[in-house]
């Protein structure tokens, strides 16, 4: 089992920062990719960055590039989402996900989110 927690949600004004933490722990050794993932109101979730936990191969989706960074933290079992320039529309519920070499996102391991608000 791995049990990511997430924090640093919080409100912030458009083209302000956050930056989200999400460590881990339990059997760390076990995990392939860690993954950040958003669900706004009224929407479904979505992928916003992820990241291969040995080798450090990041993807974005488009509407994170740019703007956001992912990074990790392996001696810490940490992974972080640097949020730039932020928009009304990042306000949702982020998630973070650790998934191991055999499992897909939906069914890996969850974190219980942390809200980001953009006010205009």
């Amino acid at each position: 089992q791995v049990q990511p927690v997430e924090s640093g949600g919080g409100l912030v004004q458009a083209g302000g920062s956050l930056r989200l933490s999400c460590a881990v722990s339990g059997r760390t050794a076990s995990i392939y990719e860690m993954g950040w993932f958003r669900r706004a109101p009224g929407k479904e979730r979505e992928s916003v960055a992820t990241i291969t936990w040995s080798g450090g191969r990041s993807s974005y989706a488009d509407s994170a590039k740019g703007r956001f960074t992912i990074s990790r933290d392996n001696a810490k079992n940490t992974v972080h989402l640097q949020m730039n320039s932020l928009k009304p529309e990042d306000t949702a519920v982020y998630y973070c996900a650790a998934r191991q070499a055999a499992q897909r996102f939906e069914s890996a391991f969850w974190g219980q989110g942390t809200q980001v608000t953009v006010s205009s």
